[in-house]
């Protein structure tokens, strides 16, 4: 299963502070499945879409 990356986020910031989290809300604001996953390798937080399935796939 392939995600498109639509922002990185290092994973160091301010104690309270959740930019990756706000700029996923936006973005599903905007109707894009936007969620938020952690790269360990390079230790931050990655907002990634998942590619649409259509409704009538394995029919």
């Amino acid at each position: 299963m392939r995600r498109t990356v639509l922002e990185r986020f290092p994973a160091g910031g301010p104690r309270g502070s959740r930019p990756a989290e706000e700029f996923a809300a936006a973005r599903r604001g905007e109707g894009v499945a936007a969620e938020v996953v952690m790269n360990l390798e390079q230790d931050a937080f990655l907002v990634v879409v998942l590619p649409q399935r259509s409704s009538d796939r394995g029919r």
